[in-house]
């Protein structure tokens, strides 16, 4: 069937079909990112208590990125056999438990073991929400679909900052804990709740939502079906194997490396740069001020993360994220070389909005070239090998920091990173957007000639 003659409405339709699967996968993202990184809310308060310094805060995010490289690969094939509501309802349940067990934590080794059991249990979310999607939405749907929930992230940061803060200096009254220790359990306890709702009414696939009608689902079958079809005729990795041996596969995972370099030092540091510059200027904001000071960047990206794909959605999917990873790379580069409050922040706008807007699109890149158990393999591999950012680079902003009293050098490194990301994209991407762009004779011809 084609997108025309008796098929259903098809606006009508996708709205249909997210307003039924976006908003608790919706929710789950935006939790998942903020138990990730809200230890950079609390970092200030946690280590006075606890006697961390930077380096260790840093160490945090490395072991989490241990256990979640490690169990990303297999969650994801778990996901594809079990099916997206259990398997994400249970990741679910779990990262909440470990959660809400952080605020008990009376020592970095204790919090060090939990961290990795963190990464263990968040670790087939992201890659499973972005697998899931190809179950639902062909690659015209998709393109809007995936800046839906990478703008999440962006979310997260302008929820997940007022909700720590309001904790912060309020949570003692509410859980009888320390600010620090009630940012934990409270985020947790939300947490296993939604894990809850998910497993209860997230639907498998099309074929097994009883919301849609007969017609629906036999007609977004179909387009899923035809978009498998032509990734087999243009010879697209298709199996475990074919994804692991892939050059495009490993490519696109430093191309993601890169991309994401500055989302950890940001998420993690970012209250105490802002600590740091005011320090200088004689005006040292509360530990409340700085985190409410750190969603502004979050909120200006969402804002653009909602328009660049309306503005440029005949774009190339290419185009559509080294563009806007040019701008934030000028963004890094201008936080990095000024100590006035007011141009940091303005670069720190332009970084976040450049990173999310650039990762809302890159995503559209791999699944073009990859179908099948590949694409659940293949997604899991870019997903936690770029994400070796998450142990690399806080450690490395960290410990730049503190061995030379400014953060200006490790963003200085962030920026030359976001260059090389935005070079390995144009290396790969276009000939990843060719090969669905063919026919099955031209894809046949190209395969005879080389």
């Amino acid at each position: 069937m084609t997108e025309t003659g008796s098929a259903p409405d098809r606006t009508k339709l996708w709205r249909k079909v997210a307003l039924r699967t976006f908003p608790l996968l919706g929710a789950a993202y935006v939790l998942g990112y903020i138990d990730r990184v809200n230890i950079g809310f609390v970092a200030a308060p946690m280590s006075r208590d606890l006697g961390l310094t930077n380096v260790q805060i840093g160490l945090t995010s490395t072991l989490f990125f241990i256990g979640y490289i490690i169990a990303t690969v297999p969650s994801n094939l778990a996901l594809r056999r079990f099916g997206a509501p259990t398997w994400i309802g249970c990741t679910l349940l779990a990262w909440g438990t470990v959660t809400a067990v952080m605020a008990a934590v009376d020592s970095a080794g204790a919090l060090y073991v939990l961290r990795v059991l963190l990464g263990l249990a968040e670790a087939g979310l992201a890659p499973g929400v972005l697998l899931y999607i190809t179950y639902w939405f062909p690659a015209k749907q998709r393109a809007w679909a995936y800046p839906v929930f990478v703008s999440v992230i962006a979310v997260s940061g302008i929820v997940g900052a007022p909700l720590s803060a309001g904790l912060l200096e309020w949570g003692q009254r509410l859980t009888g804990m320390v600010g620090w220790r009630s940012v934990f359990l409270v985020e947790g306890v939300i947490t296993v709740v939604v894990g809850i709702l998910l497993m209860a009414r997230l639907a498998k696939s099309p074929a097994t939502a009883k919301w849609l009608s007969t017609s629906e689902r036999q007609y977004i079958q179909e387009q899923l079906d035809a978009e498998a079809a032509l990734k087999r005729n243009s010879a697209v990795p298709a199996r475990i194997t074919d994804a692991l041996r892939s050059g495009r596969v490993w490519a696109l995972a430093f191309a993601f490396f890169a991309l994401t370099f500055g989302i950890y030092a940001f998420s993690y540091f970012l209250p105490q740069m802002l600590q740091l510059l005011t320090n200088k200027r004689g005006a040292s904001p509360t530990d409340v001020t700085s985190v409410l000071l750190s969603a502004i960047p979050s909120a200006f990206a969402l804002l653009v993360m909602l328009v660049w794909p309306k503005v440029f959605a005949r774009r190339s999917a290419v185009f559509s994220t080294t563009l806007p990873l040019c701008v934030g790379t000028a963004g890094v580069v201008l936080a990095a070389m000024t100590d006035n409050r007011i141009a940091f922040l303005v670069g720190t706008c332009l970084s976040f909005a450049g990173i999310y807007t650039s990762l809302s699109q890159f995503w559209r890149i791999p699944v073009l070239g990859l179908t099948g158990a590949a694409a659940a393999a293949g997604i899991a591999v870019i997903n936690s090998s770029g994400n070796l950012t998450g142990i690399v680079s806080p450690l490395l902003t960290g410990s730049i920091q503190q061995a030379t009293g400014s953060f200006r050098y490790a963003l200085l490194l962030i920026a030359l990173v976001m260059v090389l990301g935005v070079v390995t994209v144009l290396a790969v991407g276009p000939r990843i957007e060719r090969m669905n762009t063919e026919s099955p004779a031209q894809s046949q011809e190209r395969k005879e000639t080389v």
